[in-house]
């Protein structure tokens, strides 16, 4: 007679490597990689229609085609100085998993890079910070010629909280 203990099922994103392509972005000067199977397109800034009582890191909704998107500044949430907007800032549209499925939400970025292959060589663990600083939605740091850039889960960028109050806007 065998015993098995249940294990919690893992998600797609736990399964996965972080080995892969990556949409590489600039804020605040560091560099940063979304996995590129989350991004639908990259877009110039849009007219941002304001919704009160958001968090202060929404700017706000966008009608992108004729559905309404909300929009993050990723400075803002990552609780980084704001920054007048220039020729290259742009809103990186990605899809990020709700209770509701798929759910396409703008995160503005200082300005857009490249698409890399990152390999698993190149990338290594989040180093720890201690309980003060909250790394859930680092993937790793990805060692790039001489540099570091962040890898960031999407997914986890937004508290499910705050992902399921932007589906609702």
């Amino acid at each position: 007679m065998s015993t098995q203990t249940h294990q919690p099922d893992l998600s797609f994103d736990d399964l996965k490597t972080k080995e892969g392509k990556y949409l590489t972005f600039s804020l605040a000067g560091e560099e940063y990689g979304i996995g590129i199977l989350k991004v639908k397109e990259i877009i110039g800034l849009l007219p941002v229609t304001s919704v009160p009582q958001a968090p202060h890191f929404v700017k706000g909704v966008i009608n992108l085609r004729g559905k309404v998107i909300p929009v993050t500044d990723l400075r803002l949430r990552f609780g980084l100085e704001e920054a007048a907007y220039t020729e290259r800032t742009c809103i990186i549209v990605v899809e990020v998993q709700s209770s509701k499925g798929q759910v396409q939400t703008g995160i503005v970025v200082d300005s857009v890079s490249e698409v890399l292959n990152i390999r698993a060589e190149e990338i290594e663990e989040t180093p720890s910070f201690g309980t003060a600083l909250e790394t859930d939605y680092i993937l790793g740091m990805a060692k790039m010629e001489g540099g570091v850039k962040i890898l960031l889960d999407i997914n986890r960028i937004l508290s499910p909280r705050e992902i399921e109050s932007l589906s609702n806007l």
